[in-house]
């Protein structure tokens, strides 16, 4: 390349990054709900593609060099048309799918060969798409409906590479890339669906609305951000100028249907069996739904209704649920096209679902569907409505814009009869009198608030402006959250009953009395109120084509977080997080059929509202230790004997000074990635693919508890005893901040209101840097559908560790969302570095479908996971250094297996991730349809899900100490066992 060409394009990208900001980026751009069509002709030729179901038609003439480039297309069949300068047309039909581009491409040379058409990647789940340098993944409709997959949007991700079940007590998640499951970001149509709280729910379209789900797995890029996991975007259907419409009926009957697998000990001595329980649900959903012209050409319309209703039975080791859910949900969709130029597009959907049951209780040793007496009634309700406005406008050949607002709401709100009366009891012992087994009358560990949810408020603006060799694209977008949540114990208090080792320190001056060999716990936490949290960003990116074959890319983002107190007093506010993404593409052989790319990129995640309901709201929260002379029959509350030693306070009621409870120079939470790989068209219909991807947490952001280390530092440097014990209860409280740093805090020395800085050094606070590294290799070989069969299968080989899992904490199901008890204290961390509880080593997934003739057809589904690593949970040792860290009980690395003394600093530590491996699980599911010649549009399905009834499970109990150095008895029992074989019938018809 000459000098005077290099000037021209460092003049563009220049003008590039100048114009972006001038302009916006954020949430999701245009590839969020469009896709693109690209390709190579000659130069004056005019490229024309028409949607075939709108008749929407767009334009460009091929410039110098021959590429064109026509984005912003909605996603569907197309008909791409080429007319030369003598007006000679050759047209060919291709898909566009969401976020992706499709190449069609005229092959160079004379008007003899021009008529030569390559066409690529547009009915593969992973396509070679050469203008990309992201790692996606692409289910359409009719792809998802021939396989045997769960109608949900987790289990369609979990087919993807590099995507793991996440721990199922945090609901159908998934984990990307080795993050948290709370760390996906999720959008419909291009808002921005995830739940603020805990990023562990998000607002579902019904199923069978669904059009596409994209399934970013990494190196997405910069107009994504606020994940440090994946990204999972929905587009959903839109009707056409034909009138098309349908029913279906989805059964799943509990008489078809194992019962879930459950470990059962009713003597509570280790020795425990695996039996099938009377856990089933007998689900019916149905769906009716049409969409056409209202106007043709113009204005169109789909509309969905959704119901369902499923009864659920859960049995667990002293009683059972048994609940119905009732879900009518609909989408309805407006697309109105005002000229070819200038579309709007409306869409409202609701997800409600209200589940109503009664708990029973019976004896341990009673497994039987139905037994013992109920306690009380429940009400749990989720989703809400959502409702979405973009218009996009094709301003010239070479620029498009969009803007898109969205309001949505989430329910959380949860009721129940006994939530006044009964509180939350554990029986932890593991021998003892009264007899373990107590389980009182609670129904919901905690008693929910009735109103509790969200509300978001969204806008974006965004832009692709086509400047010679490069493609800029640019936007800006705001979000605004409003949280009501709280949470308090049933009853307001929790009781967990311990075996004690009399002498032995079980909380910060509580020692066990002579002669007492169990004592209980109470607990008090409350908190709550009304939370405000601001999410805003902007970005630019420049797609330059360097020649006929290398693609580079340049992007920026940049983003600001600010959370307010429940007095609306903003307690984080974190402007200019920058964020840059680099990649490439190389079309080796320039006909997309052998792709070679690469790509790095920083990405940031936003402080989720549970940080402002636990830190910036009035939470009480405080310990009491007691021993005891009975218990309750019926609602499991000790008779109290003494209190033994004081009551320990984590929080004590008063709502923060906002200053006062984060660190001055808090980072969010970010990570850096890299990935490399290649994909390669071997054979008509066939691809081979590989990536390695490495990912990185650079800053962790999490609260400390503990104040020793800086008192004993003030001390060390100077400050006075009063001044050393105030700076040690400023952040004896829980104070955010990134571990392992040197901390800022806002201290009131005097108790006059008049705040100090102290700036603490990390070494004074003795906690590591929060760490979590990736590593993976992704192998993939895939047959596209050719009408009659299709396959991928992929194997990945992944590592995961750190001392963090990140956003959340699956070892102990701790859903507390950037605060958990990570860090909380040094000696807590003491061999917390290690195999991640999402390290699933091994990976194989491997499904298709096969069209067997013109009436049958059937599909099959293959997962098999290596399991997650095991830990070994015990009380701190009460001779360590750390003597806070002890009152957390069982949520240390020093544990009793295969030592004398668990409370011996020497030798009885069990890093992370060494007491073993949860064996392998393994499920296979089938399809069979039947689509007879002599009803058409008629199709009769059977799926079967766990075919060969698989026990196998997810997770292990952790916990070894039960109190005083005892082991428990349920360390190691199997949990979270796979679904258990289930049936699907259904019944469908379209016209």
């Amino acid at each position: 390349m000459n000098r005077g060409r290099i000037r021209k394009q460092l003049r563009i990208t220049t003008l590039s990054l100048a114009l972006a900001t001038c302009f916006a980026g954020g949430v999701q751009a245009q590839s969020n709900t469009t896709g693109s069509v690209f390709g190579q002709a000659a130069d004056g030729d005019r490229i024309t593609v028409t949607h075939v179901g709108t008749g929407l038609e767009r334009s460009v003439s091929v410039g110098n060099g021959g590429d064109f480039r026509i984005g912003a297309l909605p996603p569907g069949q197309y008909r791409v048309t080429r007319t030369d300068a003598s007006g000679q047309a050759t047209t060919r039909e291709i898909v566009v799918t969401t976020g992706s581009g499709s190449n069609v491409s005229f092959a160079a040379g004379d008007a003899a060969t021009l008529d030569t058409i390559t066409v690529r990647g547009t009915s593969a789940v992973n396509p070679i798409d050469v203008s990309s340098v992201e790692s996606v993944t692409i289910f359409t409709e009719a792809q998802i409906d021939r396989l045997p997959v769960s109608r949900d949007i987790t289990n369609v991700a979990l087919l993807a590479p590099g995507t793991v079940k996440g721990d199922p007590r945090f609901g159908n998640v998934a984990s990307f890339g080795g993050s948290s499951a709370a760390e996906n970001v999720y959008y419909v149509n291009g808002f921005n669906v995830t739940n603020i709280v805990t990023g562990l729910a998000f607002n579902q379209v019904p199923f069978e609305a669904i059009a596409e789900q994209q399934i970013k797995t990494g190196g997405y890029g910069a107009e994504f951000g606020r994940s440090l996991g994946g990204v999972l975007n929905i587009t959903t259907k839109r009707g056409s100028n034909e009138w098309k419409g349908g029913a279906n009926v989805f059964w799943s009957p509990d008489s078809l249907s194992s019962g879930r697998a459950l470990a059962h000990d009713p003597d509570r001595d280790g020795e425990y069996r695996i039996v099938e329980s009377g856990s089933k649900i007998d689900s019916t959903v149905y769906n009716l739904y049409g969409g056409g012209p209202l106007v043709k050409d113009r204005l169109f319309f789909f509309g969905l209704f959704q119901g369902q209703r499923d009864k659920e039975v859960l049995d667990f080791e002293n009683g059972h649920e048994g609940s119905t859910i009732d879900s009518p949900q609909g989408l309805v969709k407006l697309d109105w096209y005002l000229n070819d130029d200038h579309r709007l597009e409306l869409t409202a959907f609701r997800d409600k679902s209200v589940e109503d049951g009664i708990t029973y209780q019976r004896p341990a040793g009673d497994l039987y569907v139905g037994g013992g007496d109920p306690i009380g009634t429940f009400r749990r309700t989720t989703g809400g409505d959502n409702y979405i406005a973009k218009w996009t406008g094709y301003i010239t050949d070479n620029l498009t814009l969009s803007a898109l607002y969205g309001y949505g709401k989430y329910s959380r709100g949860s009721e129940n009869s006994n939530a006044e009366n009964c509180p939350y009891v554990y029986d932890g012992r593991s021998t003892g009198t009264p007899p373990i087994g107590v389980a009182g009358c609670y129904i919901d560990y905690q008693r929910g608030l009735p109103d509790a949810g969200d509300t978001r408020k969204a806008w974006r603006f965004d832009g692709e402006w086509a400047l010679g060799d490069h493609t800029l694209r640019f936007g800006v977008d705001n979000e605004e959250f409003i949280t009501v949540d709280g949470s308090t114990y049933s009853a307001g208090e929790y009781w967990r009953y311990y075996n004690t080792t009399p002498g032995s320190t079980v909380a910060p001056g509580v020692v066990v009395p002579v002669g007492v060999t169990e004592m209980v716990r109470r607990r008090i936490l409350d908190n709550g109120g009304t939370f405000t949290t601001k999410n805003t960003a902007w970005y630019v990116e420049d797609t330059w084509q360097v020649n006929d074959r290398l693609m580079a890319y340049l992007g920026i983002r940049n983003e600001g977080f600010e959370n307010l107190n429940a007095e609306g007093g903003s307690f984080i506010d974190i402007k200019d997080t920058w964020s840059p993404r680099l990649g490439f593409s190389w079309d080796v052989r320039g006909d997309s059929s052998l792709k070679v790319f690469g790509n790095a990129g920083r990405y940031y995640i936003p402080v989720y509202a549970n940080t402002n309901v636990r830190l910036a709201g009035a939470e009480l929260d405080y310990n009491e230790w007691y021993t005891f002379t009975g218990i309750d029959p019926v609602t499991g509350v000790p008779v109290l004997g003494p209190q033994v030693g004081p009551r320990n306070y984590t929080s004590d009621g008063q709502i923060k000074d906002p200053r006062t409870v984060v660190d001055n120079n808090l980072e969010p939470m970010y990570q850096d990635e890299f990935i490399a790989g290649w994909q390669w068209q071997f054979a008509p219909n066939w691809t081979l693919g590989m990536r390695g991807v490495y990912r990185e947490l650079k800053s962790g952001m999490d609260d400390l508890c503990a104040g020793s280390g800086a008192h004993d530092w003030a001390l060390a440097n100077g400050y006075s005893a009063a001044h050393a014990d105030a700076i040690a209860e400023a952040l004896s409280h829980c104070f955010l901040t990134n571990p392992g740093k040197d901390l800022s805090a806002n201290v009131d020395l005097d108790g006059t209101g008049q705040l100090t800085v102290v700036d603490i050094p990390a070494s004074a606070l003795g906690l590591p840097a929060a760490k979590r590294k990736y590593h993976a290799l992704e192998f993939m070989v895939e047959r596209a559908w050719d009408d009659r069969w299709f396959l991928q299968a992929s194997y990945t080989w992944a590592k995961s560790r750190g001392n963090t899992e990140g956003y959340v904490k699956s070892d102990i199901a701790q859903e507390d969302a950037g605060i958990t008890q990570d860090f909380d204290f040094p000696g807590l961390m003491d061999g917390a570095y290690g195999d991640l509880p999402n390290d699933r080593r091994h990976s194989l997934k491997v499904f298709g479908a096969y069209q067997i003739n013109d009436e049958w057809r059937v599909g099959a589904n293959l997962i098999a996971q290596s399991g997650r690593p095991v830990n070994c949970f015990g009380i701190y040792p009460a001779d360590g250094p750390d003597g806070e860290a002890v009152q957390y009980g069982a949520a240390s690395f020093y544990c009793g297996e295969g030592v004398q003394s668990p409370y011996s600093i020497d030798g009885s530590l069990h890093p992370r991730g060494t007491s073993g491996r949860v064996p392998w699980a393994t499920t296979m599911d089938l399809r069979v349809d039947y689509q007879p010649a002599w009803a058409k549009g008629l199709t009769l399905g059977l799926m079967v899900q766990n075919v060969f009834d698989s026990q196998d499970y997810y997770r292990v109990v952790e916990v070894w100490d039960a109190g005083g150095g005892a082991k428990a008895y349920d360390y190691k029992h199997p949990r979270s066992f796979v679904d258990p074989r289930r049936m699907t019938l259904s019944a469908s018809y379209e016209f």
